[in-house]
């Protein structure tokens, strides 16, 4: 994982994920750590990028530390964080090298984060400091896009997004091996102000890769976990061979 791989479309980041319905998400997220007798208290997202999941999990009642690898990610969470009245902590750190000298009963790490890291040993290693992280009884609830979802549905697709905020080109390229190299191109006007007549190109390519479910099961329990429960992403039914996002709950 590249920090360098998100500064530039850091500023503009919450343009392209503006279809995420951040608060469902972190109404599911509460409802299924309460299911596990998991109430509001310290939790670390890993992974966090803008906080605008934070954001609302702090709403909650939750106390947030936000962890990225992306300078420029943080500080975009943390003005987020001053406008919306909350306080988040904010650590620039490597997920794989998490060290928080604490212990925790909730750790999230969503929108595919553990897809962003560059291998398989690097997710197995992110795991076991996860593990290492959590106090007795607690949960490492993340998502990750699938196999199905790399192949089929980002594959070697290109994708457009345009609105008066700007506009965004998405070029996917498929690498083998359940690997995708995705392209943005994105168009912001001077000062993110719409109706500007100068307009700044920014451009970023990062890879993902997509890792069948069973080996992250087994992974999760080399690690220490006991029990994992599988959901197709935000919906409570369990995982479909078309599902393009799983949520693990391990515990």
């Amino acid at each position: 994982m590249r920090a360098e791989g998100y500064s530039a479309i850091a500023p503009s980041y919450d343009f392209f994920t503006e279809n995420v319905n951040y608060r469902a998400y972190a109404d599911r997220l509460c409802f299924l750590a309460g299911s596990l007798g998991i109430r509001p208290g310290s939790l670390v997202d890993l992974g966090c990028g803008t906080a605008s999941l934070g954001i609302e999990l702090a709403k909650r009642g939750f106390d947030v530390t936000g962890v990225d690898i992306s300078c420029d990610m943080l500080a975009v969470a943390e003005k987020k964080s001053l406008d919306a009245g909350v306080r988040l902590r904010l650590i620039n750190q490597d997920m794989t090298e998490l060290s928080l000298g604490r212990r925790y009963r909730l750790i999230i790490s969503t929108l595919d984060g553990l897809n962003h890291l560059d291998n398989f040993s690097a997710v197995r290693t992110t795991l076991k400091r996860v593990r290492e992280h959590l106090s007795h009884g607690g949960a490492f609830i993340f998502d990750v896009n699938t196999v199905y979802k790399h192949k089929t549905v980002l594959g070697n697709s290109c994708f457009i997004f345009d609105s008066d905020r700007g506009y965004l080109g998405w070029q996917n390229d498929y690498l083998g091996k359940n690997r995708v190299r995705i392209t943005l191109d994105l168009f912001v006007p001077e000062g993110n102000s719409p109706g500007a007549s100068v307009w700044k190109r920014r451009s970023e390519s990062f890879v993902e890769t997509a890792y069948p479910v069973k080996k992250l099961l087994r992974a999760l329990r080399d690690s220490g976990f006991k029990r994992v429960l599988l959901y197709d992403w935000l919906e409570k039914r369990p995982p479909r061979a078309e599902s393009e996002k799983v949520l693990f709950v391990a515990v």
